[in-house]
């Protein structure tokens, strides 16, 4: 998996680029919260729960259904000043489901692991990209504070914070400083 940080930049990234308007806090707490939730299932470690089954870690709470489900509750729940289903909530439900997916999908580009449910709960088949260039994170601190967490964190500032830094703010950078 990417690391948290990663997730974190890819959900504040894409936040900046989404509002239009000063968002609220729990805007970007929801933001973030969608981004990263998935990997809660690491609970399951600790359960007893088994990596590769339904529930494990990158099963169903890595599918694009559960950020889907997910982005729904909590554009139901945080955003009723919206009227449910206007063109303004279905803009937030639309945003966090894309958090969330983006979560999933990031990992499946990782080297590592048993692949992520990407279809679950209807195809609990695991999947990888073909191109995993990623490095997969070590789920232990130990681990991620050696020589494997700086080549994790080289491959993510690679291959997902360079790219979001040059496509999503250096026009806007570079047509500010046109404009100045």
């Amino acid at each position: 998996m990417p690391t948290i940080m990663t997730h974190t930049i890819i959900a504040g990234s894409g936040g900046l680029l989404f509002q239009k308007k000063r968002e609220p806090v729990k805007f970007w707490i929801i933001t973030v919260l969608c981004s990263v939730i998935a990997d809660a299932d690491v609970v399951g470690f600790r359960l007893g729960i088994e990596y590769n089954s339904f529930w494990g870690h990158r099963g169903f709470f890595h599918s694009l259904f559960f950020a889907l489900l997910f982005a729904f509750i909590c554009a139901l729940l945080f955003f009723r000043e919206h009227v449910l289903f206007s063109r303004k909530w279905w803009r937030y439900m639309l945003f966090f489901s894309i958090l969330g997916a983006s979560h999933s999908i990031t990992d499946a580009f990782t080297s590592g692991g048993y692949g992520i449910a990407l279809l679950s709960p209807f195809d609990t088949t695991r999947y990888f990209f073909p191109f995993t260039p990623i490095e997969v994170a070590p789920i232990s601190i130990r681990k991620f504070l050696s020589c494997q967490g700086i080549r994790v964190m080289a491959s993510e500032i690679i291959c997902i914070w360079l790219p979001i830094f040059i496509f999503g703010f250096w026009p806007r950078i570079a047509k500010k400083a046109r404009i100045a």
